[in-house]
């Protein structure tokens, strides 16, 4: 359950992420109220992940989530530059999580 937390939680970052980009500096109203629900319940829900995991390996999926669907939301969606060493890059985000978790890391 607390591997869900963590998920949710990175998916969440990427929301905030991106509500980050569209509120232009705190200036549109509701990228910035989307921002804070979406940054509130994803370090609340690492906060309570992180009683029973290791800060470590809960904090890099968190993260590389985060990162990842950022830079994908922002290529599909936004209008972000694709490359082919950005997808490579990110690929690489995601098999560093996976062999952080792999390794036993974990409980």
């Amino acid at each position: 359950m607390a591997w869900l937390l963590v998920i949710v939680a990175g998916v969440l970052e990427t929301g905030f992420a991106v509500c980050l980009k569209l509120s232009h500096g705190f200036t549109r109203l509701w990228p910035t109220i989307a921002f804070c629900a979406f940054a509130l319940g994803s370090f609340g829900l690492l906060t309570m992940s992180l009683k029973k995991l290791d800060v470590g390996p809960a904090y890099a999926v968190w993260t590389g989530i985060g990162a990842a669907g950022t830079a994908i939301y922002g290529m599909i969606f936004l209008g972000d530059l694709v490359s082919t060493l950005k997808i490579v890059s990110i690929s690489f985000v995601i098999i560093g999580v996976i062999g952080l978790q792999l390794s036993g890391s974990a409980h």
